[in-house]
């Protein structure tokens, strides 16, 4: 009977989230050979291949897909039980900022696995857009938030990485734009970073725009161009199976790539905001030093 090793696991689930066994490496601090090695013994162990890698690129069969839910699964228990029987159990406060288009992820799920895991961590839940989350982040009103970032930005020390993703303009099947004509937008309130990021590059073109609907929220984006009223923009990872890229004949610019960063507020309780990051990054079960109080 096959068993999973949860340093394999976690190996496995930072090359899922960062399609890159190097920039795993880095996250989890060992050597890429190393990180090789976990993979193949994992693979070894389930029978099947979980990624499709060449020299340039590395996907997730669908496989690895199904196992990524395992292995969130099993960490998930694996710390529990390590919190349980060394009385690491977490309590406090963890307001948690996030975009709301990042519920497009498998974000939600690890957001309910971690209030199972920490049921006594009472956990406060704000969305809105990059720029207010990261206000509100060195305001000192959120003690972590997922958000956001244009590429180069500085993030350190409290931030982390979590991916970098190109974003694409997106419609629906059959959206015809010309190269000459003005592009219609559907763009979310002001400050907004990808409304500024499509507008700069848009100009930077040549190309002008009109905005068809501005809305607050994903589901107003989604519905405004599900019902033909523009194109909009989305991180390539986050764009939803029924939306297209407009074809090449529309002559849109290419748009810049974008970072999904964790940023904390270096003045709260260390401890419960390292636990989410953990969850967030597919790297939790350590163990935690008992928390009193």
């Amino acid at each position: 009977m096959a068993s999973y090793d949860p340093e394999q696991l976690r190996t496995f689930l930072a090359v899922a989230q960062s399609l890159s066994f190097t920039q795993a490496a880095e996250r989890l601090g060992i050597r890429q050979p190393t990180v090789s090695q976990h993979i193949r013994k994992l693979e070894q162990a389930v029978g099947r291949p979980l990624f499709v890698r060449d020299t340039r690129t590395v996907t997730l069969t669908a496989d690895g897909d199904a196992m990524a839910g395992f292995a969130r699964t099993i960490l998930a228990a694996h710390e529990q039980a390590v919190g349980y029987f060394t009385g690491s159990e977490l309590r406090g406060r963890l307001r948690f900022g996030v975009t709301d288009d990042l519920a497009l992820t498998p974000l939600p799920r690890i957001l309910r696995d971690f209030r199972q895991l920490y049921p006594r961590i009472d956990l406060e839940l704000t969305v809105a857009q990059s720029p207010n989350l990261l206000r509100r982040v060195e305001s000192g009103h959120l003690d972590l938030a997922y958000l956001k970032q244009n590429v180069g930005t500085t993030y350190e020390p409290n931030g982390r990485l979590v991916r970098r993703d190109p974003l694409v303009w997106a419609g629906i099947e059959g959206t015809r734009i010309g190269p000459e004509d003005r592009v219609p937008l559907v763009a979310y309130q002001a400050p907004s970073l990808s409304r500024s990021l499509g507008v700069q590059t848009l100009e930077q073109a040549g190309r002008a725009c009109r905005i068809t609907c501005i809305v607050k929220g994903v589901n107003g984006v989604l519905a405004a161009v599900r019902a033909g009223l523009g194109i909009a923009i989305f991180a390539r990872s986050l764009m939803p199976p029924d939306l297209v890229e407009p074809p090449p004949s529309a002559g849109l610019p290419e748009l810049p790539p974008v970072e999904l960063v964790l940023i904390t507020n270096p003045r709260v309780a260390k401890e419960p905001a390292e636990a989410l990051t953990s969850a967030i990054l597919g790297t939790a079960v350590k163990p935690l030093e008992p928390v009193t109080g």
